[in-house]
């Protein structure tokens, strides 16, 4: 950034002014909360997030210096919950990925519930499970995605990232409204909870260092006549 364009020294003052007066409000909101997702310290967390991103950005524009503070999942939060005050209707919605890790265990789940099911294992004339596309169709035909998710190895799958919202509404939806699309007229603001996991969350920077630390060293070998001596009293 050129010296024309940094921001002032006025300009940073007010912006860690600014961090001080979210700060107290989001204290404020916690020490007032109503329930576990209070609308008011969700609000202030965010007020405090943005207020907090710009200090940071406009110090180490002026100063080449940064802050000590990461709020997580600031950009990709939800806003303010804007939903009705007491739903009516709610909806659930869920996404799993999973990656086909064992090919071969999953075909021979699937033929396995095919020859059960359909007495010789086939459906209309044909085996349903001799593709993986059709050995998929079978599983989740015959379980319940929770049951899936719970017993996800022996179906030869390795579980990804998963989430879990639950949005709010005033009115429960006509049978048949949303099935061509069900996922795509979700209302952030309608969103009362959500739950998000990914291996993301569990990776920790510092055992990264480490880790990598540990890879630099280097592997001394000591050969088979070679003694170690003893250290001297006074070095010791």
């Amino acid at each position: 950034m050129s010296d024309a364009a940094q921001p002032t020294a006025a300009e940073v003052r007010a912006a860690a002014e600014a961090v001080k007066t979210a700060l107290d409000r989001h204290l404020a909101a916690v020490e007032r909360r109503s329930g576990e997702d209070d609308p008011e310290v969700y609000e202030a967390f965010n007020e405090l997030a943005a207020a907090a991103e710009t200090y940071d950005e406009l110090l180490y524009d002026r100063y080449d210096e940064v802050t000590p503070f990461e709020i997580p999942g600031a950009e990709d939060s939800l806003p303010p919950y804007a939903g009705p005050e007491e739903p009516n209707a709610l909806s659930v919605l869920i996404r799993r990925d999973y990656a086909v890790a064992e090919p071969q265990r999953l075909l021979a789940q699937a033929q396995r519930i095919e020859a059960v099911e359909h007495e010789g294992g086939t459906v209309n004339g044909r085996e349903a499970a001799a593709t993986l596309h059709g050995a998929l169709g079978v599983l989740f035909g015959e379980f319940e995605p929770d049951e899936i998710a719970s017993r996800h190895k022996e179906f030869g799958l390795e579980e990804g990232d998963s989430t879990l919202w639950v949005t709010a509404a005033d009115e429960p939806a006509e049978p048949g409204e949303w099935l061509d699309a069900p996922f795509e007229q979700v209302d952030p603001q309608a969103v009362v909870c959500r739950f998000d996991v990914s291996a993301v969350f569990d990776e920790d920077p510092d055992d990264a260092d480490a880790d990598e630390d540990l890879d630099d060293v280097e592997e001394v070998e000591l050969d088979e006549d070679e003694d170690l001596e003893p250290l001297d009293a006074d070095r010791a």
